[in-house]
C-alpha cells in the first residue's frame, strides 16, 4: 500500500524565523478490517530537506481530533514539534499514556524496513496514520512529495504484536574550549530554543533533567556525555533497537542492567554516522522484566561544529535537546513484543 502527502507536493516553511518545519499529514489507509503492518519504506521526495519522518497510528477514537487539526489548514497538515498533539487513548504496552503510538520511523540510511519475522504492528479498522516529516531548510528550499509504502498482513495472521519503546537522555553540551559567543550561555541558548520552537521546548529540557536525575532543571550537569536510566515496568521482549542523534553525535549505546551480572548491550554505535541510522535486529530476542534497568548513553563533540559542512557559519552555542537539525537529541528506540 502506497500513501502520499495529501493534495500532492508540500512546500515547507519554518515558523518563528527558524530553519526547521515539523509537519504532520493525516493520511487514510482505508482499512475496513484490522491489519498488521509488517514493514515500511519511506521514500523522501526531496532528500535535501527531509531530515527524518515518523509514522503514528491514529486510533478510531482519535480520528475526529486529528481531522479537526487537519481541517484548520485546509487538509495540508499542521505544525507539530514533538508529537501530533492528539488526546491519549490510554496506557500503552510500555506503561505510559499513548497519545499516538509509533508505527515506524525513517532517518537517513534506513531504507526499507522489514520487521522481524513473525511480528507486526497492529492497526485497527478505521484507523488513520499521521505522517510527521521534519524538514531542515537551512541550506535548501523547495517542495516535497514524499510517500511511504506499507507492507500489510491481515489481522487474522498469527503475528506477535510489535510496539516501539522510546528512551531519552538529556543534552547539555557546553561550548568547546576556546569557543566563545553569546549563545555559549545556557540561559541564552535556552531562550533561543524557545524563540524557535515555543515554550514546550523549555519544558522538555527541564523534564529531561527531572526524569534522569542529572542535577536539577536550575542546575544541570553539563558535559559531552549524558545518560538516563529507565526502570522497566512491563515484561516485554526486545527484537531490534536503534538510536537517533544529530550532527554533533559521536556515539550512542543502550545497555540492559548496567553494572550487574546480567548486563547486556542491546545497541551500540561507537562511531555515530548521521547518514546510517538503520535499526539493528538482535541475534536473539532479549526479555525485559519489571524492575530491570535500561540505560541510554550519548556522547557529543562540540568541536564538530567547526568541521561539519551543514553547521558551517553558525555561532558557537551551548547545545540542548531541541527539534532542530542544528540542535541535538539523544533518543533510543526498542522494538518489542509482549
Amino acid at each position: 500500500m502506497s500513501l502520499g502527502l495529501p493534495h500532492g507536493s508540500y512546500r515547507p516553511a519554518a515558523p518563528h524565523g527558524g530553519t526547521d518545519d515539523y509537519r504532520c499529514f493525516l493520511v487514510d489507509p482505508h482499512l475496513t478490517a484490522a491489519a498488521y503492518v509488517t514493514g515500511l519504506d519511506f521514500v523522501p521526495g526531496n532528500p535535501q530537506i527531509v531530515h527524518h519522518a515518523v509514522l503514528y497510528r491514529v486510533a478510531p477514537g482519535q480520528v475526529a481530533a486529528a481531522q479537526a487539526q487537519d481541517q484548520a489548514s485546509g487538509g495540508r497538515g499542521w505544525t507539530c514539534f514533538g508529537d501530533p498533539g492528539l488526546p491519549p487513548t490510554g496506557t500503552g504496552a510500555t506503561g505510559v499514556l499513548d497519545s499516538a503510538p509509533w508505527l515506524g520511523a525513517w532517518a537517513p540510511g534506513t531504507g526499507e524496513q522489514l520487521f522481524p519475522a513473525g511480528t507486526g504492528v497492529p492497526v485497527a479498522a478505521g484507523s488513520r496514520i499521521v505522517l510527521q516529516v521534519h524538514y531542515n531548510l537551512r541550506q535548501h528550499q523547495g517542495t516535497d512529495d514524499s510517500h511511504v509504502v506499507l507492507r500489510l498482513a491481515p489481522g487474522t495472521a498469527h503475528l506477535l504484536p510489535l510496539h516501539t519503546q522510546l528512551l531519552v537522555a538529556p543534552v547539555e553540551l557546553p561550548c568547546a574550549a576556546g569557543q566563545t559567543g553569546p549563545l555559549c550561555s545556557r540561559d541564552a541558548a535556552l531562550a533561543d530554543l524557545v524563540s524557535r520552537f515555543g515554550v514546550q521546548a523549555a519544558f522538555t529540557v527541564a523534564g529531561l533533567q527531572l526524569l534522569c536525575a542529572h542535577g536539577t532543571h536550575l542546575a544541570p550537569t553539563p558535559g559531552p556525555t549524558q545518560s538516563c536510566d529507565r526502570t522497566v515496568r512491563t515484561r516485554t521482549t526486545v527484537v531490534a533497537a536503534a538510536g537517533h542523534m544529530h550532527l554533533l553525535g559521536r556515539s550512542i549505546r543502550i545497555v540492559l542492567d548496567p553494572g550487574t551480572p546480567r548486563a547486556r548491550v542491546l545497541f551500540d554505535r561507537p562511531v555515530w554516522n548521521f547518514d546510517d541510522q538503520r535499526a539493528t535486529v538482535l541475534p536473539q530476542p532479549v526479555t525485559l522484566r519489571p524492575g530491570d534497568t535500561l540505560r541510554l548513553t550519548c556522547t557529543y563533540d562540540a568541536t564538530l561544529r567547526d568541521r561539519v559542512p551543514e553547521l558551517s557559519g553558525l555561532p558557537n552555542r551551548y547545545v540542548l535537546w531541541g527539534a532542530g537539525t542544528t540542535d541535538e537529541m539523544c533518543l533510543g528506540l526498542l522494538l518489542e513484543t509482549g
